[in-house]
Parts: structure tokens; C-alpha cells; sequence
């Protein structure tokens, strides 16, 4: 066989086991990111967040509006990532409502949350008519202004919505308040 031939069909094998090793490699680590990163991120509409947060219970929601592109948002995130951790064996469920467009989830808020690796619950609030979803979630949110956080607390009567950039101290001091 002359070595030209014999060098061709080596190549082509070689070709052939490297491109398998790399597609078993590429899937193995598309398994491991997704299996690090289960984060989903679904669309709700306002109704259902207002009646999921309105339910009767014990539990102290921390809902917080925000959006990829709102800086002070961006530079809270980290604070209720903290609550989060700091509450997750405790009553208190922290719920991130991004009002991006809904044709960003897949370009913008789901690889931001993937990025940031976002533990607490994110959704995208279905919702394009803000004369319509802003005076449902409270009559104090003016003009669908972000960052904006809700909290709320059922068996105390809680409904205390406020329209700026939450520090970790007033966080954790609203929690303590509405929590008893």
C-alpha cells in the first residue's frame, strides 16, 4: 500500500475518533453545566404572582422588581442573593420579578441569572401594559420606576412597598420587623 494511502486512511480515522471524543466531551460538559445551573426562569402574569404572594400563610415574600439593564438593580442583586442564603431554612422566600421585555428572557434575563449564578426564584413578568400591572402590585409605584421591592407578610397584615435601592442592613432589618 503505498504511504500516501496509508497516511490518508490514519487521518481519517484519527478524524473519526477525535470528532467522537470531542462530541462525548461537548455533551458531558453541556450535562455538567446544565446540571450546575437548573435555574428556571418562567413568565408569569401579575394575577398569579398577586395571588401566590397574597396567599394565606406565614411566609415573608421579598419581591423584587428589577431588570438587566437597570444598574441599581444590578448592584442590589447581591443583597437579596445574601437574604436568600442567610433565610433559606426560614419562612422567608425572596422572589426576583424582572420586568425585562418577554422576548428577553432567552437573550437577557436567563443568561444574566446564569451568569450571576442566581440561587433565588427569578421569573419575568409577563406583562407589557404598566397603566395596568404597576397600581395592582401597589398604588405607591410610580411610573414602573425600578429597583422596587415588595414585601409582605399575610398573617401580620404586611403589604409595605418601597421604590429604591435596598441595602443589605434595611433587608435584613424589614425581615426582623415583619417576620415576628
Amino acid at each position: 500500500m503505498p504511504t500516501k494511502l496509508i497516511y490518508a486512511n490514519y487521518l481519517s480515522i484519527m478524524k473519526k475518533k477525535f470528532s467522537k471524543k470531542i462530541f462525548l466531551l461537548l455533551i458531558l460538559t453541556g450535562f455538567i453545566s446544565l446540571q450546575c445551573f437548573s435555574q428556571n426562569v418562567p413568565m408569569i402574569k401579575v394575577t398569579d404572582l398577586l395571588k401566590r404572594i397574597k396567599s394565606n400563610n406565614d411566609t415573608t415574600y421579598i419581591v423584587n422588581f428589577w431588570a438587566t439593564w437597570c444598574v441599581p438593580c444590578v448592584r442590589e442583586m447581591p443583597n437579596f442573593e445574601k437574604i436568600n442564603e442567610e433565610y433559606k431554612n426560614e419562612k422567608v422566600k425572596v422572589l426576583l420579578v424582572s420586568i425585562n421585555f418577554p422576548n428577553e428572557l432567552d437573550s437577557l434575563v436567563i443568561p444574566y441569572v446564569k451568569r450571576k449564578k442566581i440561587k433565588s426564584e427569578v421569573m419575568l413578568l409577563n406583562e407589557l401594559n404598566m397603566d395596568y400591572f404597576v397600581p395592582l402590585v401597589s398604588p405607591k409605584w410610580h411610573y414602573a420606576d425600578i429597583p422596587a421591592t415588595l414585601f409582605v407578610n399575610n398573617k401580620n397584615n404586611v403589604y409595605d412597598f418601597y421604590q429604591k435601592e435596598m441595602t443589605l442592613d434595611f433587608l435584613e432589618e424589614k425581615i426582623k420587623e415583619i417576620s415576628k
